[in-house]
């Protein structure tokens, strides 16, 4: 019997569009035997997805951290994937914290730039319809769509709006010191779609490795956003750094066509991440 894991889906508590319940509901009826919840920067959707679990369909808890690397100048923004850490970790909590509150005030920032240049976005209107989730891009992106300017998300993150004109930093975490946070929590850390060439710049393998000498422990190589070379790549990567490969589906709901379970990894990637796991958050079943 093959078991189906998706390890990388998004809910209304960041940028998705289904709410935490409504996610493992989704998860289970699209086949998921297990699903992670990963928001951006935050654990707000774990308390009612694990209230909603149906029977049979286990849970991990995560969180996407949104990192930086300065080896480049501009830094370089990168993913990671942080799963069954401890969620009260202090140190850790005042880093999500910070990143969120930055993610904020970028947020507002941005709809100010577009609002000087006579696009009529209204900040206070994103914030509502986000629901009290991290607010990200793909809030404003769906501002953009109800204004008529632009028809999809993926022109939203177009260069002629998100993705370069009104584009702007926002204050993330060293990878460095994030992979440390999340051991020093409990948690595995895995890298999030690290060739995905197509969403912008791309870090070194050598960085790879000096990640996975930190206490990184996989990389993840199945990603609608990697084509069959980088894929590979990433396969060939993790093979030689001794490192587990993942596959996820990055769901965000309808702000993304990608389904759930479009991507999965395998049974021996998810029992050695649970077996990685040092934390206190072990996997919940419904």
């Amino acid at each position: 019997m093959t078991v189906r894991i998706d390890l990388h889906t998004h809910s209304t508590a960041s940028d998705g569009t289904l709410r935490p319940a409504e996610l493992v509901r989704a998860a289970a009826e699209a086949g998921l035997d297990v699903v992670a919840i990963t928001d951006h920067d935050t654990t707000d959707g774990w308390a009612p997805a694990l209230d909603a679990l149906p029977t049979g369909l286990r849970l991990v808890r995560g969180a996407e951290l949104s990192c930086r690397w300065n080896g480049e100048r501009p830094a370089v923004p990168l993913h990671l994937l942080a799963y069954l850490f401890d969620p009260t970790h202090p140190e850790l909590v005042a880093e999500l914290t910070r990143v969120r509150a930055a993610r904020l005030d970028r947020g507002e920032r941005t709809v100010d730039l577009l609002r000087a240049d006579g696009i009529d976005v209204d900040w206070w209107e994103i914030r509502t319809l986000a629901g009290g989730g991290t607010v990200g891009r793909p809030h404003i992106a769906q501002a953009l769509i109800r204004a008529g300017l632009v028809a999809t998300t993926t022109e939203a993150f177009g260069p002629d709006w998100l993705g370069e004109r009104y584009r702007l930093p926002k204050e993330d975490i060293d990878v460095f010191r994030a992979v440390r946070l999340v051991r020093a929590a409990g948690g595995v850390a895995v890298f999030a779609h690290p060739r995905a060439s197509r969403r912008g710049r791309i870090v070194p393998d050598t960085l790879i490795a000096e990640l996975a000498g930190a206490g990184l422990v996989g990389l993840e190589a199945d990603h609608e956003d990697h084509s069959p070379a980088e894929r590979a790549h990433v396969r060939a990567l993790a093979a030689d750094l001794g490192l587990l490969v993942t596959g996820s589906s990055d769901f965000h709901g309808s702000h993304k066509t990608v389904q759930l379970g479009a991507f999965t990894t395998s049974i021996e990637a998810y029992e050695g991440i649970v077996a990685a796991c040092s934390g206190v958050t072990e996997v919940a079943s419904g």
